[in-house]
């Protein structure tokens, strides 16, 4: 059975609102930058205390309110605006699963980045600029300790999904311990700990962020059982442990550097060790749209990231010595593959 196709306004349609997508966007953006979700969620409030407090002073104040409700982010009661349930779970700070952080990186960064995507097709330097090149930026990016905190939290808002996948789909019965390797500040260490009690875990990852870990671990009462561990993973050698875990690592690094950095987490492991691997890995099988822009994002935004094929991945983990046990899509915001590999 076909699809009818359709008609030509609804194609034309259909493309318009596809160029004026970013409109959805920067409506998100400016009411995360403004503290909109936060002043809400104390109650709601008509347009003009919105304004009072908010210092808006542009007349289209009202529009603004508007276009959130008509995107399920408010609701309007007469002329009262309160936070739809979703803002109120992901948009108010503090929320445990507040995805602000990445909605502030989207609008400071990667919305600029974007807006250079043709220069960056026509001249093959990376979106980014000499702002961020790579993962070779990364040092430098964390030496300013706001702008860590901010990026941590970008950060946070993918890890904190991944890491209730990794709790319930990894078999930790048989480890007692595991590195994070690149890390960050152990958001996904510590919650993965926090579901499994048995587990120490070591947070690899450059020095610089190792007063934001210690932060977070103490906060969340694991000064026992989570530590971090400074470092250059790539040039220094891996704390001990029964399991690795990386994620959104090995595509920054080109085929040589991604096969060095697998041979030495398999000469760090003890035998039966495991490897556990979640990345964007290509399925033409199965990916959505929403993924492979995913992908097309990384690599503007890191510069020289590769991106690889789930076979890919498996091809190479097993030609460092590996046996992989376990291949599967995860359930988190981009969409990962998690591979579960054990040394031979």
């Amino acid at each position: 059975m076909t699809t009818a196709p359709l008609a030509p306004v609804a194609q034309a349609r259909s493309l318009l609102r596809l160029t004026t997508a970013y409109h959805q966007a920067k409506v998100l953006h400016s009411a995360v930058e403004l503290g909109l979700f936060d002043l809400l969620a104390d109650g709601p409030a008509t347009v003009g205390e919105v304004k009072d407090r908010l210092r808006i002073v542009h007349p289209l104040a009202a529009e603004f309110l508007d276009a959130l409700v008509a995107l399920e982010l408010l609701e309007a009661d007469g002329d009262r605006y309160r936070n739809s349930p979703a803002a109120q779970s992901f948009l108010v700070s503090g929320a445990s699963g507040y995805l602000g952080g990445s909605v502030l990186q989207h609008a400071r960064k990667h919305y600029h980045v974007w807006a250079g995507l043709t220069t960056a097709l026509l001249e093959g330097e990376a979106g980014s600029g000499a702002e961020a090149h790579g993962p070779e930026a990364y040092p430098h990016h964390y030496e300013d300790q706001d702008r860590a905190r901010r990026i941590m939290a970008h950060f946070d808002t993918f890890s904190s999904f991944t890491a209730e996948e990794l709790a319930r789909r990894v078999d930790w019965s048989a480890y007692g311990s595991f590195v994070d390797v690149g890390g960050a500040r152990g958001n996904l260490a510590t919650r993965v700990a926090l579901a499994h009690s048995h587990l120490h875990a070591t947070v690899f990852d450059l020095p610089a962020l190792a007063p934001l870990a210690d932060e977070l671990i103490r906060e969340r009462g694991l000064e026992g059982r989570v530590r971090f561990h400074g470092g250059d993973f790539l040039t220094r050698p891996l704390p001990p442990a029964d399991a690795v875990v990386t994620g959104h690592v090995l595509p920054d690094w080109p085929a040589p550097r991604r096969r060095e950095l697998l041979a030495r987490i398999h000469e760090a492991l003890p035998s039966g060790g495991a490897l556990v691997v979640y990345d964007l890995m290509t399925d033409p099988a199965t990916s959505t749209a929403y993924e492979v822009l995913q992908r097309l994002n990384h690599g503007l935004i890191r510069g020289d990231s590769s991106s690889s094929g789930v076979e890919e991945y498996r091809a190479e983990i097993e030609e460092a010595g590996f046996r992989v046990r376990q291949a599967e899509r995860i359930d988190n915001l981009l969409g990962d593959w998690l591979i579960v590999a054990v040394k031979s």
